[in-house]
């Protein structure tokens, strides 16, 4: 796969998924609080896992989530570094079935979706793929004005004292 392709996985998943636009982030931020969230943790932990990875990352789990709906495997090995799949475990951890078994246990229990079903699973997959997408855009903005470490300097301000510990959090919002 060449670096456009890697790139390309943002406009089709947004074409595929939708996005949450700009100004409408408190409807969705049962969804973005774990991602973010999460996702500081590690930046905290590993300050080599900045922003510009925290991008690459999301990239990877798009890719991740795509290869769960489609069934098609994708091998995205050559963009993956320890500071990037660190973030894609922890964006994973925040909603992922197939990555956190808590999650599985929920769904499982708590809902009516099949897991093995691919129509449910795409709409299960709808909210944390465009809380993603938001967040892509909002690094992009930050990485372009204030560098590397732009969006967790934002991030840090703006929910830093409402994140503590190690410990990845996680939502599971069932489709509507």
């Amino acid at each position: 796969m060449q670096y456009y392709q890697f790139e390309k996985i943002f406009s089709q998943m947004e074409k595929e998924f939708g996005k949450v636009n700009s100004g409408q982030e408190e409807y969705h931020a049962m969804m973005l609080m774990p991602l973010e969230g999460n996702a500081l943790k590690i930046h905290r932990k590993y300050p080599s896992s900045n922003s510009r990875r925290l991008r690459e990352a999301i990239a990877l789990v798009l890719f991740d989530v795509k290869e769960q709906c489609t069934g098609e495997s994708i091998n995205t090995d050559s963009f993956r570094d320890d500071d990037n799949q660190r973030l894609e475990r922890a964006l994973l951890m925040a909603f992922d079935p197939f990555t956190n078994q808590e999650v599985k246990e929920v769904i499982t229990s708590q809902t009516t979706i099949d897991l093995s079903d691919h129509d449910q699973l795409h709409a299960y997959y709808v909210e944390p793929v465009r809380c993603l997408l938001r967040i892509k855009e909002s690094i992009d903005t930050w990485v372009k004005q204030n560098g590397a470490d732009g969006y967790f300097d934002f991030i840090e301000q703006f929910m830093g004292s409402k994140i503590h510990g190690d410990e990845m959090k996680f939502s599971v919002l069932a489709p509507k």
